[in-house]
Protein backbone atom coordinates (compact mmCIF):
# COMPACT_ATOMS: atom_id res chain seq x y z
CA UNK A 1 0.00 0.00 0.00
CA UNK A 2 1.24 3.48 -0.84
CA UNK A 3 2.48 5.56 2.10
CA UNK A 4 -0.16 8.12 3.12
CA UNK A 5 2.45 10.87 2.92
CA UNK A 6 3.23 10.16 -0.74
CA UNK A 7 1.76 12.76 -3.08
CA UNK A 8 -0.53 11.31 -5.72
CA UNK A 9 0.22 12.28 -9.30
CA UNK A 10 -2.67 13.85 -11.26
CA UNK A 11 -3.22 12.15 -14.60
CA UNK A 12 -2.80 15.51 -16.31
CA UNK A 13 0.77 15.71 -14.97
CA UNK A 14 1.76 12.86 -17.30
CA UNK A 15 0.77 14.95 -20.30
CA UNK A 16 2.41 18.06 -18.84
CA UNK A 17 5.71 16.29 -18.14
CA UNK A 18 5.84 14.58 -21.53
CA UNK A 19 5.23 17.98 -23.15
CA UNK A 20 7.77 19.80 -20.96
CA UNK A 21 9.18 18.90 -17.50
CA UNK A 22 9.48 22.61 -16.66
CA UNK A 23 5.79 23.17 -17.46
CA UNK A 24 4.90 20.24 -15.21
CA UNK A 25 6.92 21.72 -12.33
CA UNK A 26 5.48 25.20 -12.79
CA UNK A 27 1.93 23.85 -12.66
CA UNK A 28 2.23 21.15 -10.01
CA UNK A 29 5.11 22.34 -7.80
CA UNK A 30 4.79 26.11 -8.05
CA UNK A 31 0.99 26.09 -8.56
CA UNK A 32 1.29 28.46 -11.54
CA UNK A 33 -1.35 28.56 -14.26
CA UNK A 34 -2.35 30.88 -17.09
CA UNK A 35 -4.95 30.45 -19.80
CA UNK A 36 -4.64 31.20 -23.47
CA UNK A 37 -7.14 30.51 -26.26
CA UNK A 38 -5.99 26.90 -26.57
CA UNK A 39 -6.33 26.02 -22.89
CA UNK A 40 -9.62 27.91 -22.49
CA UNK A 41 -11.13 26.06 -25.44
CA UNK A 42 -9.82 22.78 -24.06
CA UNK A 43 -11.45 23.41 -20.69
CA UNK A 44 -14.79 24.18 -22.33
CA UNK A 45 -14.55 20.96 -24.33
CA UNK A 46 -13.84 18.89 -21.21
CA UNK A 47 -16.64 20.55 -19.26
CA UNK A 48 -19.09 19.70 -22.02
CA UNK A 49 -17.92 16.09 -22.19
CA UNK A 50 -17.82 15.58 -18.40
CA UNK A 51 -21.29 17.05 -17.88
CA UNK A 52 -23.05 14.52 -20.09
CA UNK A 53 -25.37 11.98 -18.48
CA UNK A 54 -24.62 8.23 -18.56
CA UNK A 55 -26.33 6.38 -21.39
CA UNK A 56 -26.47 3.01 -23.07
CA UNK A 57 -26.52 2.60 -26.84
CA UNK A 58 -26.06 -0.52 -28.97
CA UNK A 59 -24.81 -2.62 -26.09
CA UNK A 60 -22.29 -0.07 -24.79
CA UNK A 61 -22.58 1.89 -21.55
CA UNK A 62 -21.10 5.42 -21.69
CA UNK A 63 -19.97 6.94 -18.38
CA UNK A 64 -18.55 10.49 -18.24
CA UNK A 65 -16.34 12.30 -15.75
CA UNK A 66 -15.27 9.11 -13.95
CA UNK A 67 -12.92 9.69 -10.98
CA UNK A 68 -10.15 7.08 -10.73
CA UNK A 69 -7.44 6.37 -8.18
CA UNK A 70 -4.50 3.97 -8.27
CA UNK A 71 -2.77 4.16 -4.86
CA UNK A 72 -0.26 1.44 -5.69
CA UNK A 73 0.98 3.45 -8.68
CA UNK A 74 0.35 6.78 -6.97
CA UNK A 75 -2.07 8.14 -9.58
CA UNK A 76 -5.36 10.00 -9.38
CA UNK A 77 -7.59 11.83 -11.83
CA UNK A 78 -10.70 11.84 -13.95
CA UNK A 79 -11.62 10.13 -17.22
CA UNK A 80 -13.46 12.10 -19.89
CA UNK A 81 -15.39 9.09 -21.14
CA UNK A 82 -15.41 5.39 -20.28
CA UNK A 83 -17.07 2.87 -22.56
CA UNK A 84 -18.15 -0.49 -21.17
CA UNK A 85 -19.41 -3.34 -23.33
CA UNK A 86 -22.50 -4.71 -21.59
CA UNK A 87 -21.98 -8.35 -22.66
CA UNK A 88 -18.24 -8.67 -22.01
CA UNK A 89 -17.50 -5.93 -19.48
CA UNK A 90 -14.65 -4.70 -21.68
CA UNK A 91 -13.52 -1.17 -20.73
CA UNK A 92 -12.22 1.48 -23.13
CA UNK A 93 -11.22 4.97 -21.91
CA UNK A 94 -11.61 7.89 -24.32
CA UNK A 95 -9.62 11.10 -23.78
CA UNK A 96 -10.83 14.28 -25.50
CA UNK A 97 -8.33 16.84 -26.84
CA UNK A 98 -9.01 20.18 -28.50
CA UNK A 99 -6.32 20.08 -31.21
CA UNK A 100 -5.16 17.44 -33.62
CA UNK A 101 -2.94 14.33 -33.26
CA UNK A 102 0.56 15.27 -32.08
CA UNK A 103 3.98 14.06 -33.14
CA UNK A 104 4.90 13.57 -29.48
CA UNK A 105 3.44 10.89 -27.23
CA UNK A 106 2.21 13.30 -24.53
CA UNK A 107 -1.47 12.48 -25.11
CA UNK A 108 -0.87 8.74 -25.39
CA UNK A 109 0.97 8.50 -22.06
CA UNK A 110 -1.88 10.31 -20.30
CA UNK A 111 -4.31 7.81 -21.82
CA UNK A 112 -2.05 4.92 -20.80
CA UNK A 113 -1.98 6.25 -17.23
CA UNK A 114 -5.79 6.18 -17.28
CA UNK A 115 -5.64 2.54 -18.33
CA UNK A 116 -3.21 1.73 -15.52
CA UNK A 117 -5.66 3.27 -13.05
CA UNK A 118 -8.57 1.25 -14.41
CA UNK A 119 -6.53 -1.95 -14.32
CA UNK A 120 -5.58 -1.41 -10.68
CA UNK A 121 -9.19 -0.65 -9.76
CA UNK A 122 -10.88 -3.46 -11.70
CA UNK A 123 -8.24 -6.14 -12.27
CA UNK A 124 -9.12 -6.10 -15.97
CA UNK A 125 -6.34 -6.10 -18.56
CA UNK A 126 -7.01 -3.30 -21.05
CA UNK A 127 -5.31 -3.35 -24.42
CA UNK A 128 -6.74 -0.27 -26.13
CA UNK A 129 -7.99 3.24 -25.52
CA UNK A 130 -8.71 6.15 -27.84
CA UNK A 131 -8.02 9.86 -28.29
CA UNK A 132 -10.70 12.10 -29.80
CA UNK A 133 -9.51 15.36 -31.36
CA UNK A 134 -11.68 18.43 -31.82
CA UNK A 135 -10.01 19.72 -34.99
CA UNK A 136 -10.24 16.45 -36.87
CA UNK A 137 -13.50 15.29 -35.20
CA UNK A 138 -12.04 11.82 -35.34
CA UNK A 139 -11.26 9.09 -32.85
CA UNK A 140 -7.70 7.80 -32.91
CA UNK A 141 -7.27 4.30 -31.41
CA UNK A 142 -4.23 3.85 -29.18
CA UNK A 143 -2.74 0.41 -28.51
CA UNK A 144 -1.75 0.10 -24.85
CA UNK A 145 1.29 -2.03 -25.59
CA UNK A 146 4.43 -2.91 -23.64
CA UNK A 147 6.44 0.00 -25.05
CA UNK A 148 3.82 2.60 -24.10
CA UNK A 149 3.41 1.08 -20.65
CA UNK A 150 7.17 1.20 -20.06
CA UNK A 151 7.32 4.81 -21.23
CA UNK A 152 4.40 5.77 -18.96
CA UNK A 153 5.83 4.03 -15.90
CA UNK A 154 9.14 5.80 -16.54
CA UNK A 155 7.37 9.16 -16.56
CA UNK A 156 5.53 8.31 -13.34
CA UNK A 157 8.90 7.64 -11.70
CA UNK A 158 10.36 10.88 -13.07
CA UNK A 159 7.38 12.92 -11.85
CA UNK A 160 7.67 11.34 -8.41
CA UNK A 161 11.25 12.57 -8.25
CA UNK A 162 10.16 16.01 -9.47
CA UNK A 163 7.45 16.25 -6.82
CA UNK A 164 9.74 14.94 -4.06
CA UNK A 165 12.52 17.38 -4.95
CA UNK A 166 10.10 20.27 -5.31
CA UNK A 167 12.33 22.07 -7.82
CA UNK A 168 11.74 23.43 -11.30
CA UNK A 169 13.95 22.39 -14.25
CA UNK A 170 15.62 25.08 -16.31
CA UNK A 171 13.96 26.15 -19.54
CA UNK A 172 14.90 24.57 -22.84
CA UNK A 173 13.40 26.69 -25.58
CA UNK A 174 11.77 24.92 -28.53
CA UNK A 175 8.91 25.20 -30.99
CA UNK A 176 6.56 23.73 -28.40
CA UNK A 177 7.02 26.83 -26.23
CA UNK A 178 4.90 28.91 -28.62
CA UNK A 179 1.82 26.81 -27.81
CA UNK A 180 2.36 26.94 -24.04
CA UNK A 181 0.08 29.23 -22.04
CA UNK A 182 2.88 29.70 -19.49
CA UNK A 183 5.39 31.13 -21.95
CA UNK A 184 5.25 34.65 -20.45
CA UNK A 185 5.67 33.30 -16.92
CA UNK A 186 8.34 30.79 -17.90
CA UNK A 187 10.35 33.22 -20.10
CA UNK A 188 12.24 30.32 -21.70
CA UNK A 189 14.59 32.46 -23.79
CA UNK A 190 15.48 34.73 -20.87
CA UNK A 191 15.93 32.05 -18.22
CA UNK A 192 17.84 29.82 -20.64
CA UNK A 193 20.40 32.56 -21.30
CA UNK A 194 20.48 34.32 -17.91
CA UNK A 195 23.85 33.58 -16.20
CA UNK A 196 22.60 34.99 -12.88
CA UNK A 197 20.77 31.72 -12.17
CA UNK A 198 24.03 29.76 -12.05
CA UNK A 199 25.71 32.62 -10.17
CA UNK A 200 23.08 32.60 -7.42
CA UNK A 201 23.15 28.82 -7.20
CA UNK A 202 26.95 28.78 -6.85
CA UNK A 203 26.84 31.62 -4.35
CA UNK A 204 24.30 29.79 -2.22
CA UNK A 205 26.37 26.60 -2.27
CA UNK A 206 29.50 28.55 -1.34
CA UNK A 207 27.80 30.21 1.61
CA UNK A 208 26.32 26.92 2.77
CA UNK A 209 29.69 25.15 2.57
CA UNK A 210 31.33 28.01 4.44
CA UNK A 211 29.00 27.51 7.41
CA UNK A 212 29.89 23.86 7.87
Amino acid sequence: MLNADVRLIPLSALQHYAFCPRQCALIHNEQVWADNYLTAHGQLLHQRVDSGDPETRKGIRYERGIVVNAPLLGLTGKLDLLEKEIDTGKLTPIEYKRGRPKKSDCDSVQLCAQVLCLEEMTGQHITQGALWYWQTRKREPVAINAALRKRTLGLISAINELFTGGGTPRAIYGKHCKACSLIDICNPLLSQQDPSIDYMKNLFNFNTDGLR
